[in-house]
């Protein structure tokens, strides 16, 4: 396996990745990020003013969520899904409150908004 096809779990502080206003409020989006050390994929689901992120892997089955690009959300969009085995999860923490890994929760990817974009934050202990 080749550095870029090393999958990581976390990126650095300051990466920009879209304006906010790219992402429709109540939604969610994917970004992947080419680094020299492998290839990182995350989400971000926008509500108002803040942006809430996690890493694209199920705590269940360890893969990605979204079985389509950016389709993260339950139908009425009140929660987050994984699109395989039905886990649900909670918009603001990532917490699982149904499915085959309930009281687990989806690894956090800090972000925050600076001057109208979303950046990746530093990681808090």
């Amino acid at each position: 396996m080749s550095d870029s096809d090393t999958r990581l779990f976390a990126t650095p502080a300051g990466v920009r990745l879209c304006p906010i206003d790219q992402i429709a409020d109540g939604k969610a989006r994917n970004f992947v990020l080419q680094m020299r050390a492998g290839r990182f994929h995350g989400f971000a689901v926008r509500d108002g003013d803040h942006v809430a992120g996690f890493v694209d892997k199920c705590p269940h089955a360890g893969l990605p969520l979204a079985q389509q690009l950016d389709d993260y959300l339950t139908p009425d969009g009140s929660h987050i899904r994984c699109s395989w085995h039905g886990a649900i999860f909670r918009r603001d923490d990532g917490v699982c409150v149904g499915g085959p890994c309930v009281g687990q929760r989806l690894t956090p990817w800090p972000l925050a908004i600076a001057d109208g974009w979303i950046v990746t934050a530093a990681q808090s202990d």
